[in-house]
């Protein structure tokens, strides 16, 4: 057999880089009808987002949805939009620029941090491609969805995979499922709740929201429900909270289904009826501020509370690209990079 005998000249590419795959569920592109129909079509196109029959959903989606909901949209994106574009982005973008720093100096050597999006740009096969552009071939992918579920972490899978089927040189890979119960994770949402609750009148409840799923998908086996319960329990022991002080609920439901409950327009409309005024929300399942947080819980929620008799909802921002979200991140993938 032929023995491969290298040249004098010949190296190899190791001691490999690192590099790590931020990743989110992504936004439209533009504020217009066409940018959101796009994210629309992408997001709900997907089978982990919607397990209907193809044959069903497909006129469902090109014939009634699409043509429709986005109009609708557009407003609510309207009144979260900034000069820079969208919230979602552009946090995402600075909290990439500010965990490769952090990386760099922990690592003692450069690390490759870029960002890609589920269903808008950068893709998660351009972020892929930049990575391999700048010769990291240890690979972190770090979904930003703190509690594990098929439609979002199980999506990450889905489109790594599909990105690298036909890479010659593939990378060594990590995924981080989730981190719903990290220690340091549930510090700085505990920490940051606290102070922000320092600065204000504090709410005389604590309302923990997370995204909704359609509860067939957790009677089918996603954990996603008991790891947002697990987080929530986790925050208010942290927070030393009585438990009739704080409650959980799921919002952002869409259709007629069945979606995990108690729903989060529901709960808040209750609590105002049951006397109470000053009402703190947080989202911890949100690792950036989007349209489901600050329109939906800062407005709509809020609207809900006030005719119910509440007077003050106050949302609480995610951890964004803050301090603590960027040493929360960092632990994480050195943990996972070892």
């Amino acid at each position: 057999m032929p023995t491969f005998t290298p040249s004098p000249q010949y190296q190899d590419q190791g001691p490999y880089k690192l590099g790590v795959l931020l990743v989110n569920s992504g936004t439209p592109d533009s504020l217009t009808t066409p940018g959101v129909r796009n994210f629309l079509r992408q997001l709900l196109r997907d089978r982990r987002t919607i397990e209907v029959s193809r044959a069903i959903w497909c006129w469902i989606l090109y014939f009634i949805i699409l043509p429709l909901r986005p109009v609708k949209v557009v407003p609510k994106y309207r009144r979260v939009w900034t000069e820079a574009g969208s919230p979602l982005r552009v946090i995402s973008t600075r909290l990439r620029e500010s965990l490769e720093a952090a990386l760099t100096a922990q690592q003692g050597q450069p690390v490759a941090v870029e960002l890609g999006m589920l269903y808008s740009s950068p893709s998660v096969a351009t972020g892929l491609q930049a990575l391999r552009a700048r010769g990291a071939q240890r690979i972190v992918v770090l979904p930003l969805f703190p509690q594990y579920s098929g439609t979002t972490a199980g999506a990450t899978y889905d489109q790594v995979g599909k990105a690298l089927r036909n890479w010659r040189f593939l990378p060594e890979l990590r995924y981080i499922s989730d981190y719903n119960v990290d220690a340091g994770y549930i510090a700085a949402v505990a920490a940051d709740i606290r102070a922000h609750r320092a600065t204000t009148p504090q709410g005389q409840h604590l309302l923990m929201s997370f995204h909704g799923i359609p509860a067939a998908y957790v009677a089918k086996g996603d954990p996603y429900q008991r790891k947002c319960l697990a987080t929530a329990a986790a925050i208010a022991r942290q927070l030393e909270l009585a438990d009739d002080a704080w409650s959980v609920s799921f919002q952002s439901r869409v259709g007629t289904a069945r979606w995990l409950a108690p729903y989060t327009d529901t709960v808040v409309q209750e609590l105002a009826q049951r006397g109470i005024r000053q009402l703190d929300v947080v989202a911890p399942g949100f690792a950036i501020d989007c349209l489901e947080t600050i329109d939906e819980m800062g407005v709509e929620a809020a609207e809900i509370f006030h005719k119910a008799g509440g007077e003050v909802l106050r949302y609480i921002p995610a951890l964004n690209d803050r301090a603590p979200q960027v040493a929360v991140l960092a632990g994480l993938v050195a943990e996972h990079a070892r």
